[in-house]
């Protein structure tokens, strides 16, 4: 029998990539595909006003190419404001590989991955980011030189996580000096969402500074090293949510603040390292407000690992980089106050910045 009535999945083929909701005038999505390495992958170029697109590859195994689709979006998209509110002459890009990075991802499928990038002639530059190894860079660097995060060895900046985390960290100070009056975390409770390579380096500059640091994470071998190594609480309870906490620090995947979970939270502080983490923008990021939740933009505080790759580019070197990544700690105050002052999110706050910087560079490449 014929009908007329369309599913869900067939409404989402009649607008593919336009008619997404998270398509935000990207200048270019890619999709590359390549039978003999199984490689299946979107790149996403959300603006170049300010430079060439740098993001990061995530390898992950999406439920579907649509959820792959909307994550390349969303966060290419999040590149660009985090370059531009850094100071950075770099526009946003990222790349997702659909697959199981620990049992599908080869050489083979890394090169052919860096030979679709190379295409771009360097419109877009590459970096590491979940499910990804700086070693795995460093195949990419064999079949184009538009990819940063290598090996230090090879001259590369290295590992950006322990910069990505450091630059948390400073932002999450931030929200400390505005909230109680000081930037000091010892004493308060701190709950790290996900221990992967951010987040134990977040678990130790906080422990170390004395904080009543909680983990959480689904993988509990993870979970028993990282509390043995820094003596940190694993949180055994059914809603992770609900739990004692004065600073939640989100650093697996995005959109950990929604509708579920906005009035579960006892967190007077949001900052971590996950991106998008607002499961909506406007939404969300008015109901913290409401709350009397500080929030630390992703965007603007996760950046420390941007300026390291950006050194592969401009030469600096690591003594720039920390400086950089420390300056997140001002830029942040900066944001919160100007948001105090005007009666908007923090969240609107740091995208106007962002804008405004971009737009300033737009109407100067026209003149």
């Amino acid at each position: 029998m014929v009908t007329d009535v369309l599913t869900a999945n067939q409404l989402k083929k009649e607008a593919p990539v336009f008619g997404q909701m998270s398509f935000d005038n990207h200048e270019q999505v890619v999709f590359c595909h390549d039978k003999d390495t199984g490689l299946k992958a979107i790149i996403g170029v959300h603006n170049t006003v300010l430079g060439p697109a740098l993001g990061g590859t995530r390898m992950y195994n999406y439920s579907t190419e649509w959820d792959a689709l909307n994550d390349v979006l969303r966060l290419s998209r999040g590149m660009t404001y985090k370059s531009a509110i850094t100071g950075l002459n770099l526009g946003g890009g990222k790349a997702v590989i659909i697959g199981d990075a620990k049992t599908q991802k080869t050489p083979e499928l890394m090169k052919r991955f860096g030979e679709f990038v190379h295409t771009l002639g360097g419109k877009y530059y590459t970096a590491e980011d979940v499910g990804m190894e700086t070693s795995d860079m460093d195949t990419v660097r064999e079949v184009t030189p538009y990819v940063t995060g290598i090996s230090e060895s090879k001259g590369g900046a290295g590992n950006p996580s322990p910069v990505t985390a450091y630059g948390v960290y400073m932002g999450m100070k931030a929200a400390a000096e505005f909230k109680y009056g000081t930037n000091k975390l010892d004493g308060k409770r701190v709950l790290v969402q996900g221990i992967g390579h951010v987040g134990e380096e977040l678990v130790r500059l906080t422990a170390e500074e004395g904080a009543k640091v909680v983990i959480s994470d689904i993988n509990e071998e993870r979970l028993n090293e990282v509390s043995t190594k820094y003596g940190v609480e694993i949180y055994r309870g059914e809603d992770v949510y609900t739990a004692d906490m004065d600073i939640y620090a989100p650093c697996a995947l995005g959109a950990t603040v929604n509708d579920a979970t906005i009035n579960k939270l006892k967190a007077q502080i949001i900052a971590g390292a996950a991106n998008n983490q607002l499961a909506n923008e406007n939404i969300h990021g008015a109901l913290l407000q409401q709350k009397g939740i500080v929030y630390a933009p992703d965007f603007l505080i996760n950046a420390g690992g941007i300026i390291n790759v950006y050194a592969e580019i401009e030469g600096y070197g690591r003594d720039e980089i920390m400086k950089r990544t420390e300056n997140i700690y001002n830029t942040t105050l900066d944001i919160f106050n100007k948001a105090k002052e005007e009666g908007i999110t923090t969240h609107a706050a740091s995208l106007r910045k962002a804008e405004e910087r971009i737009a300033e560079r737009k109407k100067a490449n026209l003149q």
